[in-house]
């Protein structure tokens, strides 16, 4: 089922408030003829299941590839299920999608859909035991348990993920996907990716790592490393008052910690914003002292909102055994996949970042890019989970297996739900890809990087 509502849940009561947004409805999905199947008008940033453990995932804007739509008329057969409808296309697979609007004079088995002829490549998403992926003539094949169930042009997809174990495919395949430039990842069911194949002929990312490499000696290191503190430290106070508009009047005592907490992010935000140097070296011990002092103010906040709910006593990064510090490192382990395989995808080495000190093994510039989006995406699904009293198992000081299930429904929900960013809607997954993106162009002087900020 899909839900029509646009809002994000209340970290305190666990209701869905809605957003403030202009944004224009969806009016209907279309058939689209080379995949097969009905897809969203507006699929920017969607992702759609096509089946059990095939979902495909779209780009977040046209910057990257989806086009605007050349539509003509088709006929499809409909039945109708509640309040969702049933899209039948020939012998293709069934697909549930949103109602289709139609004459109501017109029989009601009958509806006139928009056919999507687009050029925008998609992420294809596979997930289960006896799936097998092969190559029949151009198209990726798709047989589940012996059995062909889907086709799909490789002209149309930019990324195949395999996301669980139970998965193989043939070694002509993989050499279609060299030659189609189609990247090919391995993630565990956390969202951790294991492995990464793409074809070694493919050079089209040497400028831009030739620009990240360089921009460390001069001042692009300074600006990008001053903007991720900024952000970084901005969305712990949105967070905190957020959080904090829930206290005011139930918990006046533990709100005027918060109100006093604030301003002092606010003002570490405006010092690093005035930090100045000819490169990262120079002031990288600065940006650093802040980005600590903010920290001790933020999780001080944060003690302060779940201290009725959990035992917190601090940040532990490493080696914690408390409930509350587990539930964060999971989390974060799930979010740096995700960034991970956004700065891959954007053509970027993950090793060589600016803020984060370079070490063997450490991809400082994951872990760079990981700061803008620990606030918004991890750390206020853990206060939900916490203050909405989700049970919490622990073994030899670890999450145990039901939590880990649990906790990670809750974080893929919070990346798939939608966010304002640049003037329009995408899950905040997206946000991730387009960031990793607009760095791209900032390092190569073809734009600007603004951190995203989430609406409290």
């Amino acid at each position: 089922m899909i839900n029509d509502v646009l809002g994000q849940y209340n970290l305190f009561t666990g209701e869905l408030e809605p957003l403030l947004s202009d944004e224009v409805p969806e009016t209907g999905w279309l058939f689209d003829p080379d995949f097969g199947v009905v897809l969203p008008e507006d699929r920017a940033g969607r992702e759609v299941v096509i089946g059990q453990g095939v979902t495909l995932a779209f780009p977040a804007s046209d910057e990257f590839g989806v086009g605007r739509l050349n539509l003509k008329k088709s006929v499809a057969a409909v039945g109708t299920v509640s309040s969702t409808t049933i899209v039948a296309n020939g012998s293709g697979p069934l697909v549930y999608g949103k109602s289709i609007h139609r004459h109501p004079d017109s029989d009601p088995r009958i509806s006139q859909t928009w056919v999507a002829q687009t050029e925008d490549a998609a992420q294809l998403i596979v997930s289960g035991f006896g799936i097998y992926l092969g190559k029949k003539s151009e198209r990726l094949q798709i047989k589940v348990q012996g059995k062909a169930a889907y086709e799909f042009p490789f002209f149309r997809i930019s990324e195949v993920v395999v996301a669980s174990r139970g998965v193989s495919l043939s070694s002509d395949l993989l050499r279609e996907f060299c030659e189609n430039g189609i990247r090919l990842s391995f993630t565990e069911s956390s969202g951790r990716p294991y492995a990464m194949l793409s074809s070694p002929v493919l050079t089209a990312t040497v400028a831009s790592r030739r620009e990240q490499l360089m921009a460390y000696h001069d001042e692009r290191s300074v600006e990008i490393s001053k903007l991720i503190v900024r952000g970084k430290v901005r969305n712990q106070r949105h967070l905190l008052l957020y959080c904090g508009k829930y206290l005011k009047s139930s918990a006046p005592e533990r709100y005027a910690v918060i109100a006093d907490l604030a301003p002092r992010l606010r003002a570490l935000e405006l010092k690093a914003k005035a930090v100045k140097g000819k490169n990262i070296e120079e002031c990288s011990e600065t940006l650093r002292g802040l980005e600590g002092t903010a920290g001790r103010l933020y999780w001080q906040g944060i003690k302060t909102i779940v201290e009725n709910k959990a035992e917190f006593e601090g940040r532990i990064h490493q080696g914690a055994s408390d409930p509350f510090n587990s539930l964060l490192n999971y989390g974060y382990g799930i979010l740096y996949s995700h960034v991970w395989g956004a700065v891959v995808n954007a053509g970027l080495e993950p090793f060589a970042g600016y803020l984060h000190v370079d070490r063997p093994g450490k991809p400082s510039l994951v872990l760079d890019m990981v700061e803008e989006f620990r606030q918004p995406v991890i750390d206020r699904t853990v206060v939900a989970f916490t203050n909405l009293a989700q049970p919490v198992g622990m073994n030899d000081g670890m999450l145990d297996e039901s939590t880990k299930k649990a906790l990670s429904q809750k974080i893929l929900e919070r990346l798939a739900s939608r966010e304002s960013f640049q003037g329009q809607e995408y899950q905040i997954r997206s946000i991730i890809q387009m960031q990793a993106r607009s760095l791209v162009s900032f390092l190569r002087g073809k734009g600007s990087y603004r951190p995203f900020s989430f609406r409290w």
